[in-house]
């Protein structure tokens, strides 16, 4: 009983660990759709399965900090990092069952590339949220969020074009109106990603 109320910080640092994995799990899941567009009801299920899985390992990530008498961090900042994080795969979900249900014929370079962005994305993310096990050492930790802020900002910019070229392609409106959502799905989840990068520089300027 003593140790579930007082679990190491280990515990809480594999927690984020798993979201992470399933993120980029999620990601790639999505990148690889994009990128190969076939097979679009099966791959979209795959990345549902692995949304599932992500909700799981968030919902035993929760009841450890609800559970837990002592946490590393404040329980505000971790209930915040581990809902962005997990809020990342929500949305490329999102975007992923846009394509099934308006049944996409094919892909746009821009969502493409956005998709590959959310993949470096992810995979940033993963490593910032690793380096959070040595907050004695925070320069590589604000480095990362950095870059994670400098990877949203290409990420504006292709979004901007994408929408640009969209609407200059001359496709009828609904078929614009389609992929607005995806493309505002897509946004979602990439800037949950510079908002885990807010979270992460609030846990480091307060305990580092």
């Amino acid at each position: 009983m003593l140790e579930r109320l007082m679990p190491t910080a280990d515990g809480f640092h594999d927690d984020f660990d798993a979201q992470c994995a399933t993120t980029l799990a999620g990601a790639r899941l999505f990148h690889e759709l994009l990128s190969d567009y076939r097979d679009v009801p099966a791959r979209v299920e795959a990345l549902e399965r692995m949304e599932h899985q992500g909700n799981a390992v968030n919902h035993l990530a929760l009841e450890r900090l609800h559970s837990a008498f002592i946490a590393p961090f404040e329980r505000t900042h971790i209930h915040a990092l581990l809902s962005r994080i997990d809020e990342v795969l929500d949305f490329t979900l999102a975007a992923a069952l846009r394509l099934r249900f308006y049944e996409i014929p094919a892909s746009l370079p821009e969502a493409t590339q956005l998709s590959r962005l959310l993949v470096t994305l992810t995979e940033k993310l993963r490593e910032v949220v690793r380096a959070l096990r040595s907050l004695r050492h925070p320069e590589p930790i604000l480095s990362g969020c950095k870059e994670l802020k400098q990877l949203t900002r290409e990420a504006k910019d292709v979004l901007r074009a994408g929408k640009g070229q969209l609407f200059k392609s001359g496709v009828d409106h609904l078929t614009v109106l389609k992929w607005k959502e995806i493309y505002d799905a897509l946004t979602s989840a990439l800037f949950k990603c510079r908002e885990a990068a807010d979270v992460i520089e609030a846990i480091v300027l307060t305990y580092a």
